[in-house]
């Protein structure tokens, strides 16, 4: 099973459109769609689609409207009762594939509204092979309100605890690598360079970049990285090794959830028993399926591109 927590979910508006957006204009929309959002649903509705076990655990008033959105995705849920509706967020895209966001900050959430997400996602974590913290924090919570949990559920699983996956920004991705010692993160290649605070070098290709500069916390801070690359697929660096897989071809209809989608093939892959190259490969299928999606759609195996995901051998 796959547990995964968001604390700051979000309904997630998509309008498309039939020309590149035009700041201070009016245009029409071709199409508007809502879904239930936030990082760590995302990840939940791709692992439901592929029949694999998951739970969704995040803070939900029993009256907000998100709630049915949520109930239409028809993945397994743990609500835990928190004050304030769920934040909105709205994706523009144009026929290009180019996607403009604007993301809310979300109701402030409590002392004792931690305390129950903490509890919730450690009960949760019971049996499950990994957890997923993913998204950013909700006003109100810690940057390291991540730690907290990571903490929690090892206390509660001791050496049956489930490995952490870890998906977020900033603050909060510098608190759990700094005192979190996570399984696995999954920034991209910004959110890295941000985290570590180094640059990558234009004189060589950019998934060996990544690859140098993630070895300043691979394995010594975090056991392995997933970073992808957007176009130019990932990166995978562990203790053993770094492997770099590179998509098919893909028309782009909305990047909104890709990110999620391929961590959640990454996740399946590996509870699946597969070793890292095909891990990499399950992760870039997904999110290639997700980018040619509409809205925050989750793909199901039938999405998956058919092309060839070479992965290579990275060397220090």
């Amino acid at each position: 099973m796959i547990v995964t927590l968001t604390a700051n979910p979000s309904l997630d508006r998509t309008i498309t459109l039939a020309e590149p957006l035009q700041p201070g204009a009016v245009q029409a929309a071709l199409s508007a769609r809502e879904d239930a959002g936030g990082k760590g649903i995302n990840v939940a509705r791709v692992v439901h689609a592929a029949a694999v076990e998951t739970l969704a655990v995040l803070p939900l008033d029993a009256d907000d409207p998100f709630a049915a959105a949520l109930r239409h995705t028809g993945i397994p849920v743990l609500p835990v009762a928190a004050a304030g509706a769920t934040r909105a967020n709205v994706t523009i895209t144009d026929p290009a594939g180019e996607t403009t966001k604007l993301n809310l900050p979300g109701a402030v959430l409590s002392a004792d509204d931690a305390d129950r997400l903490v509890a919730a996602v450690a009960r949760a974590a019971e049996g499950a092979q990994w957890v997923v913290l993913a998204g950013s924090l909700p006003p109100g919570l810690p940057d390291d309100f991540y730690v907290t949990v990571i903490r929690a559920v090892r206390a509660r699983g001791g050496e049956r605890a489930p490995r952490i996956a870890v998906d977020t920004s900033g603050a909060a991705l510098r608190a759990v690598v700094a005192d979190g010692a996570p399984d696995l993160i999954k920034p991209n290649d910004d959110e890295l360079v941000e985290l570590t605070g180094g640059r990558l070098d234009a004189s060589v290709p950019l998934a060996d970049a990544v690859h140098a500069l993630a070895r300043a916390i691979v394995p010594g801070k975090v056991a392995a990285a997933f970073v992808t690359l957007g176009g130019e697929g990932a990166v995978l660096v562990d203790a053993t090794g770094a492997w770099h897989g590179t998509p098919p071809p893909t028309r782009v209809r909305s990047t909104v959830g890709a990110g999620d989608s391929s961590l959640a093939g990454f996740l399946l892959a590996h509870v699946a028993g597969a070793g890292p190259e095909e891990c990499v490969r399950s992760g870039i299928r997904y999110g290639s399926a997700a980018a040619a999606l509409p809205g925050t759609q989750a793909p199901t195996p039938d999405d998956l591109p058919a092309g060839d995901v070479p992965v290579r051998t990275l060397t220090p």
